[in-house]
């Protein structure tokens, strides 16, 4: 673990030397999972740092450039993001993840087009491993914009992909409940039940689902349990101020 953490050049041995040139290639390597660890930790400085020697050592190796990508998008530098988003993707124009990771920008930066195109392209790579997860991210940019028709179908591919997502679940219940419509609401929320934990997102999901169907006792059931879990969360306190915000 030790060695792991070196951000240095590592060095091979030689039989016929002391010491041989630097492997660049697997210094990159380590700096790039340094960084991306960092990055996962919300260490962004940490990240970056690690990210750019990876880059130095390896200007070649897309995953790095697809992490400082993500690094500087959390750190409001759009610029920079989006010319790394672009240099991973021409060094390895099939992969997936970043063609979601840069449809996941791009919808930040309301160039909704743009994202649909590549989150549909993510969820069509055959060897991507959750494309499930292209679709929730196409209608979670979809909602956010606007358009929960859209919103619908994708979450909706994402559960003929992978029935028990949660993440699916949990949008569909939501959405449901911004359309009123209630008995469907109920429905996603219990199947979410099953394969999700309780948040205070998906308890006051509960309170409005009861609330719009007429169940004041099912409706109380997930407030006791919302302010008894989370009371410090947006949504009790809303619940106790008798003033829900719109989901």
């Amino acid at each position: 673990m030790l060695a792991a953490c070196s951000s240095g050049p590592v060095e091979k041995k030689d039989r016929a030397g002391p010491r041989a040139e630097p492997d660049l290639m697997e210094a990159a390597r380590i700096n790039t999972d340094l960084g991306l660890n960092y990055a996962r930790a919300g260490e962004y400085d940490l990240a970056l740092d690690k990210l750019q020697r990876a880059i130095e050592q390896n200007p070649n190796l897309a995953l790095a450039h697809n992490g400082i990508a993500y690094v500087y998008a959390q750190r409001k530098d759009s610029s920079r993001a989006d010319e790394h988003y672009k240099r991973a993707l021409r060094l390895n124009p099939g992969d997936p993840a970043t063609r979601n990771n840069y449809a996941v920008f791009l919808c930040g930066e309301k160039r909704v087009a743009e994202a649909e195109k590549l989150f549909l392209q993510a969820a069509a790579t055959p060897r991507y491993e959750a494309p499930e997860n292209a679709y929730i991210n196409a209608g979670v940019c979809a909602r956010r914009n606007g358009d929960p028709v859209k919103a619908d179908t994708y979450f909706r591919k994402a559960l003929e992909l992978k029935p028990q997502s949660a993440e699916a679940l949990r949008q569909m219940a939501s959405l449901c409940v911004e359309r009123k419509d209630y008995l469907r609401a109920r429905a996603f929320l219990q199947r979410y039940e099953k394969v999700g934990p309780a948040t205070s997102a998906t308890l006051f999901i509960g309170v409005r689902t009861e609330l719009g169907l007429g169940d004041e006792q099912g409706a109380a059931r997930y407030t006791e349990r919302l302010q008894k879990e989370f009371p410090e969360s947006e949504e009790s306190l809303s619940v106790s101020n008798a003033a829900p915000p719109t989901s």
